[in-house]
C-alpha cells in the first residue's frame, strides 16, 4: 500500500493493519497448539495450512487493493469460521475440535474482517454463519467450550464495525479540512500574485505613462521607446500567462527581466547590476541620476529584484512628485548586506500625507523590503527634499 493518501485511505490502512494483527495472533496460538498437540496431529497441520492460505489470500488481496474484497471476506468466513471447525468435528470427532480450540478461535478474527469489510446486512449474515458453526460442530452436545466463543464473535464484529465507522468519519472530516486549507492557500497565492503584478505595474508601466502624459519626456526618444517596448513585452506575458518561473513577476521589467529565466532562484547575483538597471530605466524618462557604488556584495536574486524595484519606485516618486529632474543614489556593502540611499532636493512632503496616498511607498518600498527581511526608512519634509534608505538585512 502507498504511504500517505487521503484520510479515508489512512483509515482503511489502519483497519487492515489492526484486523490483520488480530488474525496473526490467532494463527500464532494455532501454531503453538498444533506443535504441542497429540490429537490428530497430521490432520491439524493440514487444517493450519488451510487457515494460513485463506488468511494470506484475504489480507494479501486487501493490501494490494487497499481494502477488503467482499468475496474473499466471505471465503474467509466460510472456510476459517465454519468449514474448519464443523468439518473437523464430523471427520475427526468432536474431541479433535476440543483439543484444538484455535479452530473456533479463528471465528473471532473472521468476524472482525467481516465487520469492517462488508455491508451492514452482509455483516449480520456473516455473524449468523459464525454463530451457527459451534452449534453444528457440537453435534447436539452441550459443550460450553464451543459455545464460549459466541460473545467473542459478536464483540469482534461490533468493535470492528464501530472502529471502521469512527475512523471513516474522522478521515472524511480530515479530507474536508485539508481541501478547505488547500483552497484557502490557493486563494492566498492568487491574491499575492495579483499584488505582486500590481506593484510591478505601478512601478513600471504606470510610472512611464504618467511621465509621458505630463510632458516631461519626448515619447519618440529612443530611450523612452526602448523602455515602452520592454514594458509592453511584460504586459504581453502577463496577459498570456506564459511567463516562466521568476519572470513577469514582482519588479520584473525594472530589474533585469531578461536574466530571470536563466538564474537560479537563490543563486547570488551582482547587486550593482540590478541597481544600475533601475537607474537606466529612470534615466530613460529624463531623470538625471548621480550613482555611486562601493563594495557591493553578491546577494540572492529575490533580494536584488526587491532592492532594485524599491529603487525604481523611489526614483519614480522623484520624477512624479519631487518637482526636480535630479537625484542621487549611493549603495554600499555592509559585509554580506547592503545599504542603498536615494536622495533628491525637491519639494519633499509631509510624512503624514505622502504623495499619491502613500500607495507606492507602502507597497513598492516598505512591503518589498519587509518581504526579504530588510527595512526601509523615508525621511522628508515640505521644501526639504526626500531621503529614502533601504537596508538589507534589517
Amino acid at each position: 500500500m502507498r504511504v500517505g493518501g487521503s484520510g479515508l485511505q489512512r483509515a482503511q490502512r489502519f483497519v487492515l493493519l489492526a484486523t490483520g494483527l488480530y488474525r496473526l495472533s490467532h494463527l500464532v496460538v494455532a501454531l503453538g497448539a498444533v506443535v504441542r498437540g497429540t490429537v490428530a496431529g497430521a490432520a491439524c497441520w493440514v487444517l493450519l495450512g488451510t487457515a494460513l492460505a485463506t488468511s494470506a489470500l484475504l489480507y494479501g488481496t486487501a493490501y494490494r487493493r487497499g481494502w477488503f474484497a467482499p468475496g474473499w471476506v466471505w471465503a474467509d468466513v466460510l472456510v476459517t469460521g465454519f468449514v474448519l471447525p464443523v468439518g473437523t468435528s464430523y471427520a475427526l470427532g468432536l474431541g479433535a475440535v476440543l483439543a484444538n480450540p484455535w479452530l473456533v478461535l479463528l471465528g473471532g478474527s473472521a468476524a472482525a474482517a467481516a465487520g469492517a469489510g462488508l455491508g451492514l446486512r452482509s455483516v449480520a449474515g456473516a455473524v449468523a454463519v459464525l454463530l451457527a458453526a459451534p452449534l453444528v460442530a457440537a453435534q447436539g452436545q452441550a459443550t460450553g467450550a464451543l459455545f464460549g466463543h459466541l460473545s467473542s464473535v459478536v464483540s469482534s464484529a461490533v468493535m470492528a464495525r464501530v472502529f471502521w465507522w469512527y475512523l471513516t468519519r474522522q478521515g472524511t472530516l480530515l479530507d474536508r479540512a485539508t481541501e478547505q486549507a488547500v483552497r484557502a492557500e490557493a486563494r492566498r497565492a492568487r491574491q499575492a500574485e495579483r499584488m505582486a503584478h500590481h506593484r510591478a505595474l505601478h512601478d513600471t508601466v504606470l510610472a512611464t505613462l504618467t511621465t509621458i502624459a505630463a510632458g516631461r519626456v519626448d515619447a519618440n526618444a529612443p530611450e523612452v521607446r526602448e523602455r515602452c517596448g520592454r514594458e509592453a513585452a511584460y504586459l504581453r506575458r502577463l496577459i498570456q500567462r506564459e511567463d516562466e518561473p521568476g519572470c513577469a513577476g514582482d519588479g520584473c521589467p525594472g530589474a533585469g527581466c531578461a536574466e530571470h529565466g536563466r538564474t537560479e532562484p537563490f543563486a547570488e547575483v551582482p547587486l550593482g547590476a540590478a541597481l544600475e538597471e533601475a537607474v537606466r530605466g529612470a534615466e530613460c524618462l529624463g531623470l538625471r541620476i548621480t550613482a555611486q557604488y562601493a563594495a557591493l556584495p553578491g546577494v540572492p536574486r529575490p533580494v536584488a529584484v526587491a532592492l532594485a524595484a524599491a529603487v525604481s519606485e523611489a526614483l519614480n516618486n522623484v520624477l512624479c512628485h519631487a518637482g526636480t529632474g535630479r537625484a542621487w543614489l549611493t549603495a554600499a556593502g555592509t559585509g554580506r548586506g547592503a545599504v542603498v540611499t536615494v536622495v533628491d532636493r525637491g519639494a519633499g512632503f509631509d510624512p503624514g500625507r505622502p504623495p499619491g496616498g502613500g500607495t507606492g511607498l507602502r507597497r513598492s518600498v516598505h512591503q518589498r523590503l519587509a518581504g526579504i527581511g530588510g527595512r526601509a526608512e523615508v525621511d522628508s519634509a515640505p521644501d526639504e527634499g526626500t531621503r529614502v534608505e533601504l537596508r538589507w538585512p534589517a
